[in-house]
């Protein structure tokens, strides 16, 4: 019997099952609905859309690098419980695989298709959220960290030499991003929108302040670009002082490394990798 898309429409709606489920179930039953319905509760698979519905607010973050490539993989599903399952790591580690496996830099057919099965078998709502693909140059270290809780994970590339002692330090930037979350890698990248918001922020809050009645003009706007400078470099890496020598910024240290590979060093890469953003 010949299945049409109206038949694996009408089956997709009643069980809430994939689209190619659908299409499997009835060739399996020879288009028989009924059967086909009875096939997919019996698999596992109907009810699925519900669960799609539930937020998927836990999970892991999974990376890795090959050669001249680092692999970022976000694998969601609903309850910590769940990203602690030793099946749902091996799925995370498996997207890894593949992901390099077949060149891949998003989420792909290939990635649902490994987590489908799991999903079935725990019945619960899980997502590859993410895949993304870092290159690291031929005359760059590429480094890697993913904190103890799973959620929050950072990606380095420092460019410019290979020595021991850039790797050391793009791994320290790694630890240091975790810790310090940065939002920017440095000021040129803020959005001038943002900066002007603050600015109004701070307006108000002068304006607020019975210190600032009275004062001239020019000594408040030096006072507001004062604050401006200082919100920045808390929030923008390379102004941030570096985690490991809190007497220097992160900037000042790169030059420091760099001095001593002998190598002008700048960053390829400087990124924050938090579960659910």
């Amino acid at each position: 019997m010949a299945i049409t898309a109206a038949d694996v429409k009408a089956l997709r709606e009643a069980t809430g099952a994939g689209m190619m489920e659908c299409k499997k179930a009835l060739t399996e039953c020879n288009g028989d609905m009924a059967e086909a319905e009875k096939y997919l509760k019996e698999k596992g698979l109907a009810a699925m859309a519900k669960r799609a519905e539930r937020a998927t607010t836990e999970g892991r973050l999974f990376i890795r690098q090959n050669g001249n490539k680092i692999a970022v993989v976000e694998l969601t599903c609903e309850t910590d419980f769940v990203a602690n399952n030793a099946d749902f790591i091996a799925v995370g580690e498996k997207l890894l695989d593949v992901t390099f496996e077949k060149g891949y830099t998003k989420v792909e057919a290939d990635h649902e298709a490994i987590l489908e099965p799991l999903k079935v078998s725990i019945r619960e709502n899980m997502k590859v959220a993410k895949v993304e693909v870092i290159d690291v140059p031929s005359d760059a270290v590429g480094s890697f960290y993913v904190h103890s809780d799973k959620k929050t994970g950072a990606v380095v590339v420092v460019k410019g030499s290979t020595a021991d002692a850039v790797k050391t330090f793009a791994y320290d930037c790694c630890l240091h991003i975790a810790a310090f979350t940065p939002s920017y890698l440095s000021k040129k990248d803020v959005p001038e929108s943002y900066i002007a918001e603050q600015k109004e922020i701070f307006k108000a809050q002068m304006d607020q302040d019975e210190k600032m009645a009275g004062k001239p003009e020019n000594v408040k706007e030096g006072i507001l670009q004062g604050k401006i400078n200082k919100h920045l470099a808390e929030i923008c890496f390379e102004d941030q002082m570096f985690v490991k020598d809190d007497k220097k910024t992160v900037t000042a240290k790169l030059a420091e490394v760099g001095k001593e590979a002998g190598a002008t060093l700048s960053f390829a890469t400087a990124k924050l990798f938090v579960l659910g953003k």
